[in-house]
């Protein structure tokens, strides 16, 4: 059985935006994987695994 993709949350202590990376794309984004995708900041993990109850308070980084 699967549970679908697995993400890493995030939230940017900058701007305080929630998003979510796959983790299969880790390699595609390289350094960048974790930094917020509004302001380039640092993310700030926060939890991993499949799709949460408050999944959709996250944006999907593609």
């Amino acid at each position: 059985m699967t549970w679908g993709p697995s993400f890493m949350y995030y939230h940017c202590e900058k701007c305080g935006h929630k998003f979510k990376y796959a983790l299969d794309l880790m390699t595609e984004f390289g350094e960048e994987f974790g930094k917020c995708p509004r302001c380039g900041g640092a993310g700030v993990y926060e939890k991993d695994g499949a799709r949460t109850v408050d999944d959709f308070d996250y944006e999907e980084v593609e």
